[in-house]
């Protein structure tokens, strides 16, 4: 009897191959550029080769808007009800809250034990590159945060890719639509079958996902010079990476906690999209794909459109984790004392005012520069975590995308085990 074997695709022929291949030969091709012209060519190189990374983001975020949109008033209408909303709603910001105060915290309690910034010599400091982050926190003020959450137009907001905005008039929408029951199903249907058709669409926007990654990874090393960077900020990088290795420790053991054996399917699930979150500094740009997979996973449909949009404005671990760790290094550097008191109060600022920001470019730097403000630390000290800044985005990036899976995934079994006893009791 003859057996037909299959033979499994090689991992390089797959995404994640391709995209990691990609990372390599950016790198390679970005030191190649610095070491061999001068920073006038390298800059210029930087900017031309940026642009393959910023078409691969703007090719996403094209689609996030009308994803959100459809997903999340399918998602809401199939809940059926104001009371599963809120249900779901409690335990996802119940999640989200939870998740940011522990990230906070460990940010905090490495910072204080590692104390990168004592020592710092600030005397080479270009604060002139600190100016655009430093502009933008002159409108970080609680009307302005209350006016960004709500839109005033959702065409504004799906034109500017304002997520939270979106989620505000999607929850509206959706809730209006459930009411009305049969009458709204057409557009629900029409609505279903667009959102199939974006997802579609994910498909081959993430065929040019490695074109992207090499674009940044060539673009940065192009211009900056890794071994004096290495050098010059190891005592940053070296315990930001302890701060954010031990979160993911945290993140992954919750995980196996609720999910159990799944938690590794989960992992395997999302490697791609934390690849691609690292390589391009963007967790924005794996939200359809992430949709996908945790759609694949086995988490409903209606949960996914529902969770993830919240999650991307209020659930940035890696982010959280960043903003404490480098607001009280700012602080170290200029030998500002921040007791404890302080810098809890410091924490709590930190958790209002980073939420429903995710669309700001550089958000997490305009946080922490309105922090230090705050805080009377120099606002001018953003500049010493410029030049490292997008290798620790890169790892925050991947962060707030596990930080997301895991979220939406708990709370999709949460509700799978909520709506089985619910049978039961009906059947009994």
């Amino acid at each position: 009897m003859n057996t037909i074997t299959t033979k499994k695709p090689s991992f390089f022929k797959g995404l994640t191959g391709q995209i990691l291949i990609a990372m390599l030969l950016g790198a390679v091709l970005g030191i190649i550029i610095h070491n061999s012209t001068d920073a006038e060519a390298a800059q210029s190189f930087s900017g031309k080769i940026k642009m393959l990374a910023t078409v691969f983001i703007r090719l996403v975020q094209m689609i996030i808007s009308p994803l959100v949109f459809t997903t999340l008033v399918v998602g809401i209408a199939k809940l059926g009800d104001i009371k599963a909303v809120g249900r779901i709603g409690g335990k996802a910001l119940g999640w989200f809250f939870t998740a940011s105060f522990i990230s906070l915290l460990l940010g905090m309690f490495f910072v204080n034990i590692l104390e990168p910034g004592v020592g710092l010599n600030l005397s080479n400091i270009d604060l002139a590159s600190a100016t655009e982050v430093t502009a933008k926190t002159q409108s970080l003020t609680f009307e302005n945060f209350i006016e960004h959450i709500v839109p005033k137009s959702i065409f504004e907001a799906m034109a500017t890719n304002e997520i939270l905005q979106i989620v505000i008039f999607s929850i509206f929408f959706g809730l209006a639509a459930a009411s009305l029951g049969t009458y709204v199903k057409p557009v629900i249907n029409a609505l279903d079958k667009t959102s199939h058709i974006v997802l579609k669409m994910v498909n081959y926007v993430m065929k040019f996902a490695p074109i992207g990654v090499f674009g940044a990874i060539a673009g940065v090393f192009a211009v900056r010079d890794f071994q004096e960077l290495a050098i010059t900020y190891f005592k940053f990088f070296g315990s930001f990476l302890i701060g954010i290795s031990s979160l993911w420790v945290v993140l992954i053991l919750v995980g196996y906690i609720f999910l159990k054996s799944r938690m590794t399917v989960l992992l395997k699930r999302i490697v791609g999209p934390l690849i691609i979150a690292f390589g391009t500094t963007s967790s924005e740009a794996v939200f359809p794909k992430l949709t996908e997979e945790l759609e694949r996973f086995g988490v409903k449909d209606r949960i996914v459109s529902f969770m993830l949009p919240l999650g991307y404005s209020f659930n940035l671990d890696g982010s959280m984790m960043y903003m404490t760790f480098a607001s009280i290094f700012i602080a170290q550097a200029y030998g500002v004392h921040l007791d404890l008191g302080t810098q809890m109060t410091m924490l709590l600022v930190l958790m209002l005012t980073s939420k429903g920001i995710a669309g700001v470019p550089r958000a997490s730097l305009v946080v922490v520069a309105a922090t230090c403000g705050m805080f009377k630390i120099p606002i001018e000290g953003i500049a010493l975590i410029l030049p490292i800044d997008h290798f620790c985005d890169m790892f925050r990036s991947a962060t707030n995308v596990l930080g997301n899976a895991l979220a939406t995934s708990v709370v999709g079994q949460w509700e799978a085990g909520d709506e089985n006893e619910i049978e039961t009791t009906e059947i009994i």
